[in-house]
């Protein structure tokens, strides 16, 4: 029996282990972003599942499905960087998985989820004894505890910042690429085809850039603002207002 044209439209591209890891790191982080200053054990166990789920999602892109394994989205510096450009102007290049700007994302995210539970790890043994890490932390000095507890909160900015920035390239690549980013981590599918890059005639910037032109050549000279000025202050001194200054 022939399949339906929607489905048949349709491929799956991300796993059930990915999905799972997706929409289950997104609130473990919430939790801990939101419970840092108080709840510590709330904090904690949200750290500890973070960890957990990024130490399996690293031995998932070694082992994966094709579109989980970094091998499938590792780009070059050089290429990310042409990505968003043609990004920027809605001429990129259209990926089933991961293209550069998000694989590029993908690493950055894990490293730096990897680098916050860590240095939270540390900082836990050292400031409330306890945890894995704390017999290495008992000894040591206030300045190494306060050099890490400087590098945990960094660590947890940067990846507040980088969720950030995951949002907004979510949201913007969904609209460049016609498609629901959103929705295909949620079932799986994409469209099956890889459509070409939407030519833009004239980008939006370009189209500011032109305009501020042509405002700024049409406009009138300061010369005849001036001249404009003094034939209205003469006018005015003509009335009796002989004293009146500007």
């Amino acid at each position: 029996m022939a399949q339906p044209a929607r489905t048949r439209a349709m491929i799956r591209v991300w796993d059930p282990f990915v999905r799972l890891f997706h929409w289950t790191l997104a609130p473990a982080v919430v939790i801990a972003f939101l419970t840092q200053d108080e709840r510590l054990s709330w904090h904690v166990s949200a750290g500890y599942l973070v960890l957990g789920l990024v130490l399996l999602r690293i031995i998932w892109g070694l082992v994966g499905a094709r579109h989980a394994r970094f091998g499938d989205f590792l780009f070059s510096p050089l290429t990310v960087l042409a990505y968003l450009k043609n990004l920027l102007f809605f001429r990129a290049e259209r990926y089933l998985g991961h293209g550069p700007a998000g694989g590029a994302m993908v690493i950055a995210l894990l490293l730096s989820l990897l680098l916050t539970t860590l240095s939270g790890l540390v900082l836990y043994g050292g400031q409330e004894y306890a945890g894995p890490l704390w017999p290495l932390m008992a000894a040591a000095d206030d300045r190494w505890a306060e050099a890490v507890e400087e590098a945990h909160e960094f660590c947890a900015g940067l990846t507040l910042l980088l969720v950030a920035l995951h949002v907004a390239g979510v949201f913007f690549s969904s609209a460049a690429h016609r498609e629901n980013l959103i929705a295909s981590m949620i079932t799986g599918d994409k469209r099956r085809d890889v459509a070409r890059p939407r030519a833009v005639s004239r980008p939006l910037v370009t189209r500011v850039i032109m305009l501020a032109a042509v405002t700024a050549l049409s406009a009138p000279p300061a010369s005849a603002f001036a001249g404009a000025v003094d034939d209205l202050l003469a006018r005015y001194r003509s009335t009796g207002a002989a004293t009146f200054s500007a």
